[in-house]
């Protein structure tokens, strides 16, 4: 297959209760392919699942064999009373020269941080050394759960550009997950939008202009604040939602539509 990764009609359940249905996608080598999704629209499930952390309850997931993942994960705590430098951090899981390590640093822009103590970085800094991580394993396919997570959007935004410019240099391709709407499409060449099942998907301004992206996520420059508060389902009909998107709705739709948000 030429796909790195497939998933075929797969239904994830988590604690009893449906997370993914029917969910079929693949990644290509060097695309950038972002999920984007409100809260509990099962974004990391399905990381989780593309991965093989988590079962399927019904379809399939393949990877191309011997396939090579570099994976940063949304959130990783360090013990704070364990003085780990960034060097040492990043020759823990695969035994990585210093020379390497530090080579690493300075490709992601953060060469200083080598001799720091990880709780001491700043978050853009750590997020940093955590894509470093990742790279180190020489991945054809990146993978990214919420990268941009606590960065400014000056932050989010040069980040964006080092994964751009990665995916040019080593050819991997890469699959992010993210809420930063605006930000994201443009460093996307394709973004699946998810609430539990795929909603829409295609080229940033396909899915940007799709009646059912602006259900999720409301319009113009109120979208990322509407992601978070605008979170109802919309596979049901339009017909009593003629109100202006531009304003952040934070009434019940849940409980008006009878659906459930579960943590993704």
């Amino acid at each position: 297959m030429t796909a790195l990764i497939e998933a075929r009609n797969i239904c994830v359940r988590v604690g009893g209760q449906e997370v993914l249905h029917d969910v079929s996608m693949q990644i290509a080598p060097r695309e950038i392919v972002t999920i984007l999704g409100p809260n509990g629209s099962g974004k990391s499930t399905l990381l989780r699942a593309l991965l093989g952390i988590l079962p399927v309850s019904h379809g399939a997931v393949s990877q191309r064999p011997g396939l090579r993942i570099g994976y940063m994960p949304q959130k990783l705590h360090i013990d704070r009373t364990m003085p780990l430098s960034a060097s040492r951090f990043l020759s823990l899981p695969g035994r990585h020269t210093q020379a390497e390590t530090q080579a690493m640093l300075t490709r992601v822009g953060v060469p200083e941080v080598a001799d720091r103590p990880m709780t001491g970085l700043s978050g853009g800094q750590f997020q940093r050394v955590l894509l470093a991580r990742a790279l180190l394993t020489r991945p054809e396919l990146l993978v990214l759960d919420e990268p941009t997570q606590g960065l400014d959007q000056p932050g989010e935004a040069a980040f964006y550009r080092l994964i751009d410019e990665v995916r040019d240099e080593t050819g991997a391709a890469v699959l992010m997950v993210s809420h930063d709407l605006h930000v994201v499409m443009s460093a996307s060449d394709r973004v699946i939008c998810l609430n539990g099942h795929i909603c829409c998907e295609g080229t940033p301004r396909v899915v940007s202009n799709a009646p059912e992206y602006r259900a999720l996520f409301g319009l113009g420059t109120q979208g990322a604040l509407a992601l978070y508060q605008h979170v109802h389902d919309h596979d049901h009909t339009h017909d009593d939602h003629t109100h202006d998107h531009d304003h952040a709705h934070a009434h019940a739709h849940d409980d008006k539509h009878g659906h459930h948000h579960h943590a993704g």
